[in-house]
């Protein structure tokens, strides 16, 4: 019972950290950010299919398909449009 617990607790505590190291890594003030549209742009020309784009913890945070059509959330610098974090949905 008590691994089981542990497990639960490891599995939160990641989750919040992946949230933690994608807002590290925006932190950028909002004047120096790209449109949005830029960055639907670019992941188009690179194959993906944009369902949702939105700010969270600082990030510009997709919801779509990759191009090897696969489904993802995906966090990106909203300066260089870089990525920072993508997670695999299943």
């Amino acid at each position: 019972m008590k691994a089981i617990l542990f497990a639960a607790a490891a599995a939160f505590g990641a989750l919040g950290a992946g949230a933690a190291v994608a807002a590290e890594k925006c932190n950028v003030p909002l004047a120096e950010w790209q449109p949005r549209q830029a960055l639907e742009k670019k992941l188009q020309a690179e194959g993906w299919k944009v369902n949702r784009l939105k700010t969270e913890d600082g990030c510009y945070e997709v919801y779509g398909i990759d191009r090897q059509g696969r489904r993802v959330e995906a966090y990106f610098n909203p300066k260089t449009l870089q990525s920072v974090k993508v997670k695999l949905e299943r």
